[in-house]
């Protein structure tokens, strides 16, 4: 199903303020469907653990409390903390395992530590996000999200073809088609107010027919309290942490490893959902989304509950269904979730949604996500030592679904975690990025960005042509494109507002028919992706810088921009002239 195309029939972009009236019913329509897998996920690990029933009490509690502030931060921008855009924060469920063996068998104070030092981590992994944006590529964030989309679809599926109740065996797929019929028919064909409204109705109609098959239970609604002040239950930190701290640590490392790169893919994804004219992705935004991560982990380390993570299908969905990614529904939906943990009678009431319906919605959901990741793999590129990551990283995840082969092999620990495809598959294409970046030569030039530097870059490239045995057609296309960057680069550098000079790190990667240059500067200003798209699909060729982008367009076979804190990397990749 395709129902927005990115950046088409966007209402209202994360900086345009809608009404208070669509912000609260945007802001329902997000809890509704964002409160759900935290209190599933809390749920399954208290009914796993041994904590007493204070503590199981709180821990759900603290949950929610985390998910409503993290989401609510992660629509604003506080300093390095926030990536703008209404990205949905949940309880992860990748933790689950490594966190019910962490309780058990070290107890809550060696949990609350490890996912303390995990969001430490994590904090770092923003912080140097830059050094890891050739292993971290749109490759390997597509494959992860993919990977994604595919585990969930085979769990929803399961769910649907099962039911625990007296009603009639078609009851759940029945329900759960409903639900994606009319999400889907609404999607494309409905305007105005009714699209913006087109979750909830596809919820709402599927949950009507669910109640006359006699799938729907309000037991849960009646026994729950209106008001509740919850009792807080802190577990403390383990200050002088033992054998099983250490012994677990690694584990929790590889899992906060994957939802990092889950953090980055939707940040990457959800700027360009949210735009109209959607450009290149701005990786300090991406930034701010993991360092939101890092500090909900942090604040629910220390209350006692889960590390959190990105709603990657939900987020994104979101913003396609509705149009509207006003970072107004971000609060409103924070604040929801906020008020929700001391209202147990409205959570039941949320909680009531039948698993056929919401199976019904989840596939919807995990098909747009499939198609983000696709998207984001082919935005970098199907070359082939790219597909081989791709396929060997989606063939072994998908393999390794629903199967315990390396559980059974390994045990322990590492065999429940090695079992989880998306744990695999995503280690698998992180390797295989990397080996594919580590391999052949690399030449490295460090100076300042200024005119003077222009001989010495047009040298080190002349050398390097040489040196690959190109010819003097395919050098002087090289040294063309590494002219107009570098100029392109110090016209940035002199628009911007830092007086002090820049410094520009050119690293060259040959290959047996391209060569690749990466240029690393510290200028701060327009992303020269966004102005190649610019010049490509709408100026004149009047101006003499335009002309010079069309060149570098014309003559460069890739050109790739990511900006960071502080750091702008340029990557732009030369074909030898046959």
């Amino acid at each position: 199903m395709a129902a927005v195309a990115p950046g088409e029939e966007i209402a209202y972009e994360p900086d345009e303020n809608c009404s208070f009236a669509l912000s609260l019913g945007m802001g329902i329509q997000g809890v509704v469907i964002a409160l759900a897998p935290t209190v599933l996920t809390m749920s399954l690990f208290v009914q796993s653990t041994n904590l007493s029933a204070r503590q199981a009490t709180w821990s759900v509690i603290a949950g929610i409390l985390v998910c409503g502030v993290a989401t609510a931060v992660s629509a604003a921008r506080l300093g390095p903390v926030g990536g703008g855009h209404n990205v949905l924060m949940a309880i992860s469920p990748s933790y689950l395992a490594v966190a019910i063996l962490a309780v058990n068998s070290a107890g809550p104070q060696t949990l609350a530590s490890l996912v303390v030092v995990t969001a430490v981590f994590q904090l770092a992994l923003a912080r140097w996000l830059h050094r890891l944006s050739r292993i971290i590529t749109p490759t390997v964030s597509g494959v992860v999200v993919m990977l994604i989309a595919i585990g969930v679809m085979q769990v929803v599926v399961e769910r649907v073809g099962t039911t625990t109740t007296n009603a009639p065996d078609v009851a759940a797929p029945v329900v759960a088609l409903i639900a994606v019929l009319v999400a889907a028919v609404l999607a494309l064909r409905a305007k105005g107010l009714l699209r913006l409204w087109s979750p909830i109705i596809a919820i709402v109609a599927a949950t009507i027919a669910a109640v006359l098959f006699g799938l729907y239970d309000s037991a849960g609604i009646d026994s729950a309290a209106w008001l509740a002040v919850p009792q807080p239950e802190f577990p403390g930190l383990d200050l002088t942490p033992g054998a099983d701290f250490w012994a677990l640590l690694p584990l929790f490392v590889v899992v906060s490893l994957a939802v990092t790169i889950k953090a980055m893919t939707t940040g990457v994804v959800i700027q360009r959902v949210s735009q109209r004219d959607p450009g290149a992705a701005d990786y300090r935004l991406v930034q701010g989304t993991v360092n939101t991560v890092g500090v909900g982990s942090l604040l629910g380390g220390l209350a006692g509950t889960l590390s959190v993570g990105t709603m990657d299908a939900t987020s994104i969905s979101f913003a396609q269904f509705t149009g509207v990614a006003s970072r107004r529904v971000g609060y409103c939906i924070g604040a929801m979730l906020i008020a929700l943990a001391l209202t147990p009678k409205l959570t039941a009431v949320l909680l009531t949604v039948p698993s056929a319906v919401a199976s019904g919605y989840l596939l919807i959901i995990m098909g747009l996500l499939f198609v983000e990741g696709l998207r984001s793999v082919l935005q970098d590129g199907l070359r082939p030592q790219k597909a081989v990551v791709i396929g060997v990283a989606v063939a072994v995840g998908v393999g390794l679904q629903g199967s315990d082969v390396i559980g059974t092999i390994i045990g322990g620990a590492w065999g429940t975690l090695l079992s989880n495809g998306m744990v695999v598959g995503t280690l698998i294409a992180i390797l295989l990025t990397a080996y594919l970046e580590s391999s052949g030569r690399r030449r490295r030039l460090e100076t300042a960005l200024n005119a003077e530097a222009l001989p010495q870059v047009d040298e080190f490239l002349a050398e390097i042509a040489e040196g690959s045995g190109w010819d003097e057609v395919s050098a002087n296309r090289l040294r063309l494109v590494g002219e107009e960057s570098l100029l392109s680069l110090m016209e940035e550098s002199e628009s911007g507002q830092d007086p002090s000079p820049s410094r520009l790190v050119i690293v060259a990667r040959p290959s047996a028919t391209s060569i690749e240059l990466q240029l690393r500067t510290s200028a701060d200003a327009q992303n020269l992706e966004d102005r190649l798209t610019f010049v490509s699909e709408r100026a004149p060729a009047t101006e003499e810088h335009t002309i010079s982008l069309r060149l570098l367009r014309h003559f460069a076979s890739t050109v790739r921009h990511r900006k960071y804190s502080g750091v702008d990397i340029i990557t732009v990749e030369v074909e030898r002239v046959p």
